[in-house]
């Protein structure tokens, strides 16, 4: 991890408004109201940004996972930050999505028309397309790309490409934050957890939370459903899933459901209103775009920063600060955390507070596996 450059991350953070554009990955609002300034809907400029210096003949390109712009999620995040590079630093931008089931040779051709069409940087969005990446920059040695939730083409477990940097997260900290307040707001001592697609990024999340849980009571009952078993990712955009899961678990016992699983996680928030029970969000704040008649059931939401990991990555490339290799953001660097929209959090903040401060000074390791 470079160091320096998470600073500076948490940092332009402090200041920015998320832009919505539709989450799925989704945009989460306006987060000023996160325990983590750098996460989840907080981008910001720096001084190259704030002197007004536009880049008009820089072209940037995006490709989306599954669901695209609109899953109030993972998606609308890295949005958000296309929408701050274009409003910030004047560039040109050209979004392409994935499709539910698509081949790996949909995901080079969707990276390849980017690249010979001029766009430089391109940002891949989501491990998906990790394949797809170490096949295609080879052949483009002087476009710069930036793939987020996989670091295989920057050394762990493939080539370390010199024009790629891997945007990573630490989501089992922020996973761990708010299974502390989960346990704290049950009343049944049952909890549950649901993951989007059953893979090793999506189990990081499991595991923070289960760790969470059970570090204020070793008791409580965690249910854990994933909706789709990979090659199907259509687990991240199926919100009838996401639902039929999370009432199954609010019949059986449960009465706080997390859900890691991009838009699928519409479905727990219709759950939870349906039964009147509490859920909790993923990636950005999502108390803050949900109806009026969800809000006050989204206790927290876990988030992760790739609206600013996404700008920051495009501002440094245009300003010639480029830098492959892989870049780690958790809570010590502002780049996950929880958030505190919901009063309803409140009564749960000291001992969230405690372990974001014990995780920070080493003193709690969260596990990456169940």
């Amino acid at each position: 991890m470079r160091i320096s450059r998470g600073i500076k991350w948490g940092a332009l953070a402090a200041s920015t408004v998320l832009v919505v554009a539709a989450c799925s990955s989704s945009g989460g609002g306006s987060n000023n109201n996160s325990s983590s300034s750098g996460a989840g809907g907080n981008s910001s400029s720096n001084s190259s940004s704030s002197s007004g210096t536009k880049y008009p003949n820089v072209k940037v390109g995006m490709a989306y996972d599954v669901g695209g712009r609109g899953d109030k999620s993972f998606n609308d995040l890295a949005a958000a930050g296309l929408d701050k590079a274009k409003a910030d630093l004047g560039v040109q931008v050209k979004e392409l999505a994935a499709t539910v089931g698509e081949t790996e040779a949909a995901k080079e051709s969707r990276l390849k028309l980017l690249a010979d069409a001029g766009y430089n940087p391109i940002v891949a969005v989501g491990f998906a397309y990790a394949t797809a990446v170490g096949k295609i920059v080879p052949n483009y040695p002087n476009t710069h790309f930036a793939i987020i939730d996989d670091d295989t083409n920057c050394g762990n477990g493939g080539k370390a490409q010199p024009n790629v940097e891997c945007l990573m997260f630490h989501e089992e900290q922020s996973s761990y934050l708010v299974g502390v307040a989960a346990a704290q707001a049950t009343k049944t001592k049952h909890v549950g957890f649901i993951g989007g697609v059953n893979v090793p990024l999506i189990q990081k999340f499991q595991a923070g939370f289960d760790a969470g849980v059970k570090s204020i009571d070793s008791s409580i009952k965690i249910d854990v459903k994933y909706l789709t078993q990979p090659p199907d990712f259509g687990g991240f955009n199926d919100p009838a899933k996401g639902k039929t899961a999370a009432l199954g678990m609010y019949a059986a016992g449960a009465d706080v459901v997390y859900a890691a699983a991009g838009g699928s996680g519409a479905g727990l928030f219709d759950a939870a209103k349906q039964d009147s029970k509490l859920a909790i969000g993923v990636d950005s704040d999502q108390y803050q775009t949900a109806p009026a008649d969800e809000k006050s059931l989204i206790l927290t939401s876990a988030l992760k920063g790739v609206d600013t990991a996404t700008f920051t990555f495009i501002q440094d490339d245009v300003t010639g600060k480029f830098k492959a290799g892989a870049t780690r953001f958790g809570l010590a660097e502002n780049g996950v955390g929880y958030a505190t929209s919901n009063p309803a959090l409140d009564p749960f903040k000291a001992k969230i507070e405690a372990a974001k401060a014990a995780i920070i000074a080493g003193t709690v390791t969260v596990p990456t596996t169940p």
